[in-house]
């Protein structure tokens, strides 16, 4: 199995595991040992989107399951990792 593979299949869980703290691309990249520039490259390629796209995914994905749950748009805000709910409508 290639190293990539398993780095960015470890990235994905880190992500999938930590989107509501919505952690920068530097923190990713560190987790998996390797510099942003190299890490974004390679995310890109092997997952065929940016690793912000991603965690903006996870987070709207999260987001409207809480909504759909009939929580309010201010808690679905909070608990997606959002600062406020005009982040949440951006992401939208």
């Amino acid at each position: 199995m290639s190293t990539d593979y398993v780095q960015i299949s470890e990235a994905i869980r880190y992500l999938e595991e930590n989107f509501q703290e919505q952690p920068s691309l530097d923190k990713v990249a560190h987790h998996v040992n390797m510099s942003p520039y190299h890490f974004q490259r390679l995310f890109r390629r092997w997952v065929g989107i940016s690793p912000k796209r991603f965690l903006q995914f996870l987070t709207i994905e999260h987001a409207k399951n809480l909504l759909a749950e009939s929580r309010s748009v201010l808690d679905a805000t909070y608990e997606s990792g959002l600062s406020g709910p005009g982040r949440m409508h951006d992401l939208f």
